[in-house]
């Protein structure tokens, strides 16, 4: 049984589109037989059809279609109704195809290990004169990171968190130009860059998917291409500085959807925004593909031991055309169940899809983590991203900025998986 939330319904690239179209033909098949059956003087009615139409009284009865209603005016509407549904199913077949065709023409990337963090909060801890030090030489914390062998930072991006329900009120972290700066830093240490979409205003994760106050009245294709619009002027703004990602998240934690509510899948009506869901996803990854297409795209989801949601959220989206490289699972032990269950889950999904898998949250069982992220089948575990270790959780750097006792376990890490 699939989780709730979760539905095993529709098919690749937009085949659920059609249904709909090949549904209203069926309903035309009466006509369509009046259209095609040769008739002459003595056949003037639909009564009068040859019987070489065996399942026509069937159609007749399902429509309620009289049988003396007269056959000639009937071929001339059958004619007209044929064109006009001809019509509908081109328009829905290219509104579909508008992304599937950029997200379905792509080769898989070489990819090399990655030991990663989400620094997103620096920004804010500088502003609030927090500096940084190892092993009490003051530097800044990205070259901490490198010395310790990280070679990846990640950074989030919300649409416009200076707005007053946004992440940060009246400033704005997290915005395209802090975002930009970051990303100059990043660069500039020779670290790869991670780019992270929420999608909304303030975090997104399972419980809260909120869609941007910019984006509150579009739904259906226009709010497509405002997703589409806005990651590719995005990472055009990056490219344009030079720092263009080199890998790019399209949602986070997106089990539950993303942008909600109209690609909310944890609510009683779920199973119809699978659907949406799979529109916008198409809409950011073929703005990647397209802008970036060097870029690896993740797929991020929160179901880091759970391994039936994992495949069913997988499933259902594979099947509506969205495609990636890298499926990204957060674990965190009060939610994703034990370390043996993040091993059998991604374990299994390294082994029944192609993509390469990340830890790309985490914060504690350090050592654990890196442990089944680096060693899953077929060199497809590529390693983590440790979630705010500056400043949460089980961090690596005390209130003051200053390097603790967890900071080396990297340097154990590094060199045991050949992180370069």
């Amino acid at each position: 049984m699939a989780p709730k939330g979760i539905s095993d319904k529709g098919s690749q690239n937009g085949v659920e589109t059609h249904t709909c179209v090949s549904s209203l033909l069926m309903l035309f098949i009466p006509l369509v037989v009046v259209q095609c059956v040769p008739f002459n003087a003595g056949t003037p009615t639909l009564a009068s059809l040859p019987r070489s139409v065996p399942s026509l009284p069937s159609y007749l009865t399902l429509m309620r279609l009289s049988p003396s209603l007269p056959v000639a005016p009937l071929r001339l509407l059958s004619g007209f109704l044929l064109l006009l549904l001809l019509g509908v199913s081109w328009t829905a077949t290219a509104q579909t195809a508008r992304f599937s065709q950029v997200t379905t023409t792509h080769k898989k990337k070489k990819v090399g290990k990655m030991l990663g963090a989400d620094i997103s909060f620096l920004p804010q801890l500088e502003a609030r004169g927090i500096t940084f030090s190892d092993k009490g030489q003051p530097k800044d914390a990205v070259q901490i990171l490198k010395d310790h062998g990280f070679n990846y930072i990640r950074l989030r991006l919300f649409h416009n968190p200076a707005a007053d329900s946004g992440y940060s009120p009246g400033k704005g972290f997290c915005d395209l130009a802090h975002t930009q700066q970051m990303a100059k830093r990043i660069k500039a240490a020779g670290l790869k860059f991670l780019l992270d979409f929420h999608y909304s205003d303030t975090w997104a994760d399972p419980q809260k998917q909120f869609k941007p106050a910019a984006w509150q009245d579009l739904h259906g294709a226009q709010l497509e291409q405002a997703v589409h619009d806005y990651t590719r002027d995005v990472l055009l703004a990056l490219q344009a500085q030079g720092t263009t990602p080199d890998m790019v998240q399209v949602g986070n934690e997106i089990n539950h959807g993303m942008i909600w509510p109209d690609g909310d899948i944890h609510s009683a009506d779920s199973v119809a925004h699978l659907d949406t869901l799979a529109g916008l996803l198409r809409a950011g990854v073929a703005a990647v593909r397209e802008t970036a297409p060097k870029s690896l795209v993740m797929m991020h989801i929160a179901l880091g031991g759970q391994n039936e949601q994992s495949v069913y959220w997988l499933d259902n989206m594979i099947r509506r055309g969205v495609t990636f490289d890298v499926i990204g699972q957060s674990y965190y032990p009060q939610w994703h169940r034990t370390i043996p269950d993040l091993r059998h889950n991604l374990t299994d999904l390294a082994k029944r899809y192609p993509q390469d898998v990340v830890v790309v949250e985490y914060s504690a069982k350090k050592r654990e983590v890196n442990d089944v992220a680096f060693t899953l089948p077929n060199k497809k575990g590529l390693g983590t991203f440790i979630w705010e270790p500056l400043n949460t959780w089980e961090q690596i750097f005390d209130k003051e900025g200053k390097a603790n006792e967890l900071l080396p376990i990297y340097d154990e890490v590094s060199k045991k998986y050949k992180v370069k």
